[in-house]
């Protein structure tokens, strides 16, 4: 082939009609009782693509004008205003997502028959994804309430206005003896990890962490859990050839278990918003893994 007919790599130029930050959305008055049917939301570019070949003077002879949908993220979290929720928005916000955190909607009643009340329009209706960091603990009740039957409320809801992806941030599977596993705060848990695996099979995604580090505050006083958490992660790692036949003894992980920073949680929390591919259970050491795909 000559050179005379070699045709130069096209030369491609992006105008995006809007751009666009994140936001942080927190809904401080119930939401009007209006029914509107679930959208995607795409932001609209125009791209135009030009070529130059042999005996064309103009190289903007021949464009090209093409139009392409892209699919912009809603996450709605789930208990926003917590040590966990709240690391979560801040980390969906820097990488560009819409978030509504909605914990001034949800409160556990005390009376039966209504265990948990919530607002969902407005709320859900072009949501990407829901991601809950329900959890508590109190007496036998309160444990089923919170831990269970409030999470499988919120997961019903959202498949129900057509989210497609359901996250929970549950609690790693300790090898604890039988009597501590059926425990109401264990068993609460993997009711509502069993109702997340069964409505979103091929989406849903559990997360379980261990210990979770930070610096959380608590009726405005700041508790370092990070002093504890994160030197112990680091002892952990040092050592994990020593300690790693210990796993095995009952209860062991209670200490041995790696300790998870609250940021590595969230940014687990933006690889599943982002990535169809990350579906299942994810344990404490692919939870710190599903963080670093973020980080790159």
């Amino acid at each position: 082939m000559s050179m005379s007919s070699v045709v130069s790599p096209p030369t491609i130029s992006l105008t995006p009609c809007s751009s666009f930050s994140g936001r942080l959305l927190f809904l401080s008055h119930p939401p009007s009782k209006a029914f509107l049917p679930l959208q995607n939301r795409f932001k609209r570019c125009h791209v135009k693509c030009s070529y130059s070949g042999t005996n064309i003077d103009n190289s903007n002879s021949a464009t090209i004008d093409v139009t392409a949908d892209v699919k912009s993220e809603k996450l709605v979290v789930v208990g926003g205003s917590g040590f966990v929720g709240s690391a979560i928005c801040k980390a969906a916000v820097s990488e560009g997502i819409e978030v509504v955190r909605t914990a001034s909607y949800f409160r556990i009643l005390g009376r039966s028959g209504d265990v948990f009340y919530a607002n969902w329009d407005e709320i859900l209706v072009g949501a990407t994804a829901v991601a809950s960091t329900l959890g508590g603990f109190g007496n036998e009740e309160q444990l089923k309430r919170i831990n269970g039957e409030a999470n499988i409320a919120a997961v019903t809801a959202a498949k129900d206005y057509g989210v497609p992806k359901f996250i929970l941030i549950s609690v790693h599977d300790y090898n604890l003896p039988p009597f501590l596993r059926e425990s109401s705060y264990f068993t609460a848990k993997r009711k509502a990890e069993s109702e997340i695996l069964s409505r979103y099979p091929n989406s849903g995604v559990i997360l379980r962490p261990g210990f979770i580090y930070g610096k959380r505050r608590v009726d405005g006083f700041e508790i370092p859990l990070d002093l504890i958490g994160e030197p112990w992660e680091k002892i952990l790692n040092a050592t994990e050839n020593f300690v790693r036949p210990l796993n095995f003894l009952p209860a062991s992980d209670l200490l041995l278990a790696p300790p998870v920073n609250v940021d590595d949680v969230a940014l687990a929390v933006i690889n599943a918003v982002r990535d169809d591919g990350m579906f299942g259970i994810f344990t404490i050491d692919q939870i710190k893994q599903a963080a670093k795909n973020v980080k790159v």
